[in-house]
């Protein structure tokens, strides 16, 4: 029987990691490229001594993805970098040079009227619409029946035009498939036959936060992470993880986080292939609502994460107030990993875990945090303050 969105978490110790398996480490060309992005500059990694102390570890780092290049969510860096190399493709050269995205869009100003397509939850399409806006093209994002209101009007005040498709996030995925034409390019980040370069792009993009994390540790002289929680809808973000940790003799454990009725990854790792979780996904984590995973991302994600959780809402909702009460201002799908550490460290089910030495008093833990208060209405009855009377007081990690 499925879980329901309220369940205890459900533990899984991936039966097909293969840690010893390595990757290519990522491109720092993906850093280079934002950095030339607007108002770029890396998010901020803190230290939560009052987690840490909570949750009985030595420290706990939270890597804020709440606020990035003016966005909500750490999907821009994915979006923008895809939509670039896209943009290559069908020119056929790299419009270089260019130092800033206002350059790049004068000098691809022939190609208008042009546009971009994606389906999404909330902030990938946010990011591809933010991005188009930047190039001057037009844009088409295809969202899911029952997407709230907050995150559509999101979308459209980035100049997008959003169709509610009658279906789940795969049927707004395999709608926004047929926008594609010589004068719209699909901005996905989950593939389908035939179509995987732009999402195996979108997962390079998002390489950039683990660089950042790298030089921010690196710079306070702490040193690597024991355990990395890492929300996953379709796994690129996963996937990107798994890039990073597994291109380097790290030791430590990778966990993937996931809503108790969208868990398709832990489902399709236990079955030992991908599997989809049928919908309606009805998870308040409305980031990581998926019903299947994405093929470019399962060959990392199946070998490369050690652990996964399911939690159900109120593990989310317990995320978003442990992070208010450590002034980070995080929505429900980047709660996820805060809710997922407290399962870990609390629940029954999850024995096994805490069993395995991955939580105690010398371990560090790194909780990727990858959205901010989308919902703001929501996010005040769930927190019971407004975002901006949370603010950002933690320590700086050293």
């Amino acid at each position: 029987m499925r879980p329901t969105a309220a369940a205890e978490a459900t533990l899984l110790k991936n039966p097909l990691a293969k840690p010893e398996q390595r990757w290519p480490a990522p491109d720092p060309s993906v850093w280079t490229f934002h950095r030339r992005m607007p108002a770029y500059s890396a998010t901020t990694l803190y230290d939560g001594p009052d987690l840490a102390a909570k949750y009985g570890v030595k420290r706990v780092l939270v890597k804020a993805e709440t606020q990035r290049l003016g966005l909500p969510s750490f999907k821009i860096l994915g979006a923008s970098w895809a939509s670039y190399r896209a943009l290559c493709d069908h020119l056929g050269f790299d419009p270089e040079p260019w130092a800033n995205v206002n350059d790049l869009s004068r000098r691809i100003a022939y190609l208008r009227p042009f546009s971009f397509a994606a389906a999404t939850d909330g902030n990938h399409g946010r990011a591809v619409a933010f991005m188009a806006r930047l190039l001057g093209f037009s844009c088409r994002i295809f969202v899911p029946k029952g997407t709230v209101p907050a995150r559509i009007h999101a979308i459209q005040n980035e100049g997008a035009e959003v169709t509610v498709v009658d279906g789940d996030y795969d049927a707004a995925v395999a709608r926004s498939a047929e926008e594609a034409s010589d004068r719209c390019l699909v901005i996905s980040d989950t593939s389908w036959p035939g179509y995987d370069v732009t999402p195996r792009r979108v997962v390079d993009g998002y390489t950039t936060i683990f660089l950042e994390i790298e030089q921010a540790l690196a710079a306070a002289g702490v040193g690597a992470p024991d355990v990395v929680i890492v929300p996953m809808g379709v796994g690129a973000f996963m996937s990107a993880a798994v890039s990073y940790y597994r291109s380097r003799p790290w030791t430590g454990a990778l966990v993937g986080v996931e809503p108790a009725d969208a868990n398709c990854i832990q489902a399709s790792a236990t079955a030992g292939e991908m599997t989809a979780v049928p919908g309606p996904h009805r998870s308040i984590m409305v980031g990581l609502n998926c019903g299947l995973p994405s093929p470019v991302a399962w060959p990392r994600v199946s070998t490369g994460v050690d652990w996964m959780v399911s939690i159900g809402d109120e593990r989310a909702r317990e995320g978003m107030r442990g992070l208010a009460g450590s002034g980070v201002v995080a929505g429900e799908t980047g709660a996820a990993a805060l809710g997922a550490l407290a399962a870990l460290a609390e629940d029954d089910a999850t024995a096994a875990f805490r069993d395995a030495g991955l939580l105690g008093p010398d371990k560090t833990v790194l909780l990727m945090i990858t959205e901010g208060a989308t919902d703001r209405g929501h996010y005040q009855a769930v927190v019971g303050r407004a975002p901006e009377e949370v603010g950002t007081i933690l320590t700086v990690a050293r």
